[in-house]
């Protein structure tokens, strides 16, 4: 049997139904009563975010970047508004064996043109040693200014993996906002993208029909092999690290020790 465009036809194992244009377009536009709803509630709680209190810091306080040690004041560049990513750091790794879930947020980070355009500044911060990170920032490609917040305390150094906001008045300097457990995922399109597919992001966790190709642990497609086969294995390392062949070799491949 033949089915042709536009046809409704019979199911196929572990895909949507097939109906016709009309029936998905009722359907799409029941769905789109609940999108719309959490988009203005989306909006509610970014209003509610910007009423939020302020804790003031201490601007002066050093991290170092390429030019060696300077105030984090200066990671502002003249405006006044900062939003950072403080990214993971594993001592001695290769570059295989930072952080998979940092680099998956900081590779979607890598261009901060709209953020400066509405005055705002963006620099990634880690307590990694600053000969380590300048290496890793070579190797990754990374144009964004980075710098090293070792043993300088929270909440410009202490605890990594956040997206963290700050204001700047004159000289004073505030810690605005700063993201928790999932709170990352709003800087990565390519999440967003794979969420408005029908297999999602294929992941265990997703709740989805029967047959549906069942998905890995949470973040499976964040390390990979050579070939693309998720894995945690020696021969794995963080997805955008394989467009660069041939940077490290193979040998090396692995956390050196370093469990996720």
């Amino acid at each position: 049997m033949t089915t042709t465009p536009g046809e409704p036809g019979p199911a196929l194992p572990g895909r949507p139904p097939v109906v016709d244009l009309a029936t998905w377009q009722a359907a799409r536009d029941e769905l789109l009563v609940r999108e719309k709803a959490h988009t203005r509630e989306g909006d509610a709680i970014a209003a509610a975010r910007r009423r939020l209190p302020m804790v003031e810091l201490d601007g002066t306080v050093e991290v170092v970047g390429p030019d060696g040690p300077v105030p984090f004041l200066e990671l502002f560049q003249g405006r006044d508004e900062l939003v950072v990513y403080q990214h993971m750091w594993y001592d001695g790794a290769p570059h295989q064996g930072q952080c998979e879930g940092c680099t998956t947020t900081a590779w979607h980070l890598k261009d901060a043109v709209y953020l400066n355009a509405r005055g705002v500044s963006f620099a990634v911060l880690t307590t990694g040693r600053w000969d380590e990170v300048a290496a890793y920032v070579e190797f990754m490609g990374y144009t964004q200014p980075w710098y090293s917040v070792r043993d300088v305390e929270a909440p410009v150094g202490g605890a990594m993996g956040y997206l963290t906001s700050f204001l700047r008045d004159g000289d004073r300097v505030f810690l605005t906002y700063s993201t928790t457990g999932r709170g990352n995922e709003r800087v990565s399109g390519a999440l967003g993208l794979l969420d408005m597919t029908p297999y999602g992001r294929g992941e265990a966790w997703e709740d989805k029909p029967g047959g549906w190709p069942e998905g890995d642990n949470a973040c499976w497609y964040w390390r990979t092999d050579a070939d693309g086969n998720a894995t945690w294995g020696p021969t794995s390392r963080p997805v955008p690290q394989w467009t660069r062949p041939g940077a490290t070799p193979v040998e090396t491949l692995g956390r050196q020790g370093h469990h996720h």
